[in-house]
């Protein structure tokens, strides 16, 4: 394993670099965000919100799970800021937090069918 004698090779780009890089607790949220998305669950109820608002028993039908089951991974995702809810009578319908989401979404999934 190769290990650097000095504490910085290039002090230029590290000081650069350094400046542009955002602050712990910002990357801690954005961590936090990824983490959110990381579960295979969740991922594909962000990919059916991608194409429509839709409601706990919408969404359960469609991935083959339990009401419980969708209603505790949508609290993690709206913990998360990743999906909005709005109520309509009884009907609480669940959408992606904003276009940001959407956007995390499909490029996470272009890069991963880039792989292929």
């Amino acid at each position: 394993m190769e290990v650097c004698s000095l504490e910085a090779i290039h002090d230029d780009v590290v000081k650069k670099v350094k400046i542009k890089m955002p602050n712990d607790d910002d990357l801690l949220k954005l961590s936090d965000l990824y983490k959110a998305m990381g579960d295979l669950t969740r991922i594909r109820i962000l990919s059916a919100l991608v194409h429509s608002e839709m409601c706990v028993c919408d969404l359960a039908a469609l991935l083959e799970m339990t009401q419980s089951a969708i209603s505790h991974q949508l609290r993690v995702l709206r913990q998360a800021h990743l999906v909005n809810y709005r109520k309509e009578g009884k009907v609480v319908y669940y959408s992606l937090d904003d276009d940001h989401i959407k956007m995390l979404y499909e490029q996470g999934l272009v890069h991963v069918l880039h792989q292929h």
